[in-house]
């Protein structure tokens, strides 16, 4: 009887050592293999692990998409993870230390994959590329890694790095020369569009959208190059029926987002306490505390806690802009869901105006804004506000508040062709809204060395490190 327990006892340790042992730790980090299930939705899409890929990351949206091309060689989505961490803000990277993570294209080429990272695997980014150059912007080893932390890179689950970095790591061993990354502010959607019309940083974004055009009308990579401080795509090879693609899609999508405007759409600025992550995440480390998330985000990596816990329990402040892009109102949204935001300004806008010391001329009545018939975000009081917020700046209009053709004239700058468009239906989009959870198993772990950051550590704490990240 003693020998069938030891026999059993000896089972279960040699069980328990080679299910650790498939988390790949160590040096066998060169060797992580793509999960079977991976393998299997590959398989059910036409596609093998030899074949190119191509990474598209969204700040608004937390969420990074791995996309793979097919037999007839155009590229299919394959999978969407849920970021757990980004810091910063909407925009690109100016400088080291401003903790701001990269937008632009990328390229990742063999040299930049470091199995040895401290944060279990990663691959840089290739930060600051030519536009970036061009720009004298400054900062290095901006990257896509594990660990639930950031001080300017793409922070995802150890698990959901595993995987990212074996898909990158075997395309380039079926000989894709460098691996094509999107990074972006946000889905480049009417929606999008129409509420950062007035954003400092929208020029960038359309010269973005360029690129991001291409790829949904053709489903093949665009040719990226630099040339007068501008992205070019498809400089000298441009299929000119192609080029007709896009751009109709490109009227058509101006057209969709004048529209908006004219319907009152408010013109924002989203201003995050230091970037986001994923409602998935956001949900575990609201319900569950920063060590239960850690535990189960970064199993691999070096014990580096979530970074500033504190930033991710509120949403963006929303800061409402006139049409001159002033601020005229700030409010606090619950996330950056585009319903969320919307709602929140509306409440924001349906809020009676404080009482007023001196008696004032009566003004006529105004219609109250629509009810939101989505979850309303929390308005929080004694939030900065530079001016009454009327409905007549993003309610719905009347001829007496603001005239139809000016709203509308408003978009002007954001529409690119002459002479108006052409546009039939609407490109349906080929993006999913729906992430892929990935839920990431709760091994036993050490508390007593976790540690989280908050936001009254210096700056300095968080300045990019070497490589080994």
């Amino acid at each position: 009887m003693a020998l069938k327990q030891l026999t059993l006892v000896a089972l279960v340790a040699l069980s328990l050592g080679a299910c650790e042992e498939n988390r790949y730790r160590g040096s066998a980090r060169h060797h992580i293999p793509i999960p079977a299930a991976t393998y299997a939705l590959m398989s059910e899409k036409g596609m093998s692990k030899d074949q190119p890929i191509l990474i598209r990351s969204y700040k608004k949206e937390s969420e990074l998409e791995v996309w793979k091309r097919k037999a007839n060689g155009q590229y299919a989505l394959l999978k969407t993870y849920p970021m757990c961490r980004w810091s910063g803000q909407l925009g690109p990277k100016i400088r080291e230390g401003d903790r701001m993570a990269p937008e632009g294209f990328y390229a990742i080429s063999p040299a930049q994959m470091n199995p040895n990272s401290a944060y279990y695997v990663s691959f840089n980014m290739g930060y600051p590329n030519a536009y970036d150059r061009a720009h004298g912007r400054t900062g290095a080893h901006l990257m896509v890694h594990g660990a639930c932390s950031s001080a300017g890179c793409y922070s995802m689950t150890d698990d959901q790095m595993g995987e990212i970095y074996a898909l990158v790591r075997e395309a380039h061993n079926g000989g894709q020369r460098t691996v094509q990354m999107q990074a972006l502010p946000f889905r480049m959607t009417p929606e999008n569009l129409a509420k950062h019309r007035l954003d400092s940083n929208i020029a960038f974004w359309k010269n973005l959208k360029e690129g991001t055009d291409y790829f949904e009308v053709t489903g093949d990579e665009p040719q990226v190059a630099v040339n007068g401080g501008r992205y070019v795509f498809n400089a000298g090879n441009g299929d000119p029926a192609v080029a007709q693609a896009v751009q109709r899609k490109r009227q058509q999508d101006e057209t969709q987002v004048a529209a908006l405007v004219a319907r009152g759409t408010p013109a924002v600025k989203l201003i995050y306490d230091d970037g986001d992550q994923h409602g998935t995440f956001k949900r575990t480390l609201v319900a569950s505390g920063s060590d239960t998330l850690n535990r189960a985000a970064s199993w691999g990596s070096r014990d580096v806690g979530i970074s500033r816990p504190d930033a991710l329990t509120a949403g963006p402040r929303v800061v409402v802009l006139d049409d001159r892009g002033n601020a005229k109102a700030t409010i606090r949204a619950e996330s950056a869901d585009n319903e969320v935001v919307l709602a929140a300004v509306a409440a924001a806008a349906a809020k009676p105006e404080p009482a007023r010391s001196e008696p004032a001329k009566p003004e006529p009545a105004r219609a109250a804004a629509p009810a939101a018939t989505t979850q309303l975000a929390r308005v929080q009081p004694g939030a900065a506000t530079a001016a009454p917020v009327t409905t007549g700046s993003f309610g719905t209009a009347s001829a007496e508040s603001e005239p139809f053709y000016r709203r509308a004239l408003s978009f002007v700058p954001l529409i690119g062709a002459p002479g108006g468009s052409q546009a039939s239906a609407p490109v349906a989009s080929v993006v999913p809204t729906t992430p892929t959870e990935v839920v990431a198993p709760l091994p036993p772990r050490r508390t007593d060395r976790l540690r989280t950051t908050r936001l009254d550590q210096p700056a300095t704490a968080f300045a990019s490190q070497p490589a080994t990240r």
